[in-house]
């Protein structure tokens, strides 16, 4: 299958998930599945009520769980490439095809970077960034400008190894180990939106705990990690 299906995390995103949707829908050479993570909200029932594709989990995973029960979707209805797309409506559909063209020359992710051709600037999102891509290129030789982006995609090869393994978690890290495997990566820019309802869960003193754990993940523990690639 060659369209690109969109694998929509969501969780408590009722003020969002009918605009993000809504917008996809416009799309028409895109597939989508949203994913309800346990939402405590309305999510699940705005999805039900309007038609929307809906892969509704009974309980809250978290990203990860939630981003490989997308996964699993993708890998057992043969799609050929998927994309880690928000909830939040932060992400926005017309770069994909941008996207697309970029794998299609033999990459494996392909990653929506905010920083490529943008000027340098000392948010904290950004430092915390730039951190985090040193150490990938530290420890992989490879420059990874938006390591913390959530907007990637993946290719056949690489739906398999999310869709059946453990601790492929969609997050800097993950990248880190599979680029030491041998995964192409590329980024392509992009632009994001600022989220307009709910609330993220990446506050300041959750977004330094996660800087933090990204980090020792890649400077460490990946070293350690097995290979079990299917």
């Amino acid at each position: 299958m060659q369209k690109v299906l969109l694998v929509v995390p969501s969780y408590n995103e009722e003020a969002n998930i009918e605009r993000v949707i809504e917008d996809l829908k416009r799309h028409p050479e895109l597939d989508y599945i949203v994913v309800n993570d346990g939402s405590t909200d309305h999510t699940a029932e705005i999805c039900r009520e309007r038609g929307y594709n809906l892969l509704d989990l009974p309980v809250n995973l978290g990203l990860a769980g939630c981003f490989q029960a997308g996964m699993k979707y993708a890998y057992q209805r043969g799609y050929s490439h998927a994309i880690q797309f928000d909830g939040d409506g932060q992400h926005r559909p017309e770069f994909i095809g941008e996207m697309r063209k970029k794998m299609d020359e033999g990459y494996d992710i392909v990653i929506g970077s905010r920083f490529v051709d943008q000027p340098k600037d000392m948010s904290a999102r950004m430092i915390g960034s730039r951190l985090i891509s040193m150490a990938i290129r530290m420890t992989t030789g490879v420059k990874i400008t938006d390591p913390t982006s959530g907007m990637r995609m993946f290719n056949r090869d690489m739906i398999k190894q999310f869709a059946l393994n453990l601790n492929y978690g969609p997050e800097p890290d993950t990248i880190s180990y599979l680029l030491k495997r041998g995964a192409k990566v590329a980024e392509v820019p992009v632009r994001i939106d600022e989220r307009t309802g709910g609330e993220s869960y990446l506050k300041p003193m959750v977004a330094v705990r996660y800087m933090t754990r990204i980090l020792i993940s890649i400077l460490m523990i990946q070293n350690f990690r097995p290979d079990r690639r299917g």
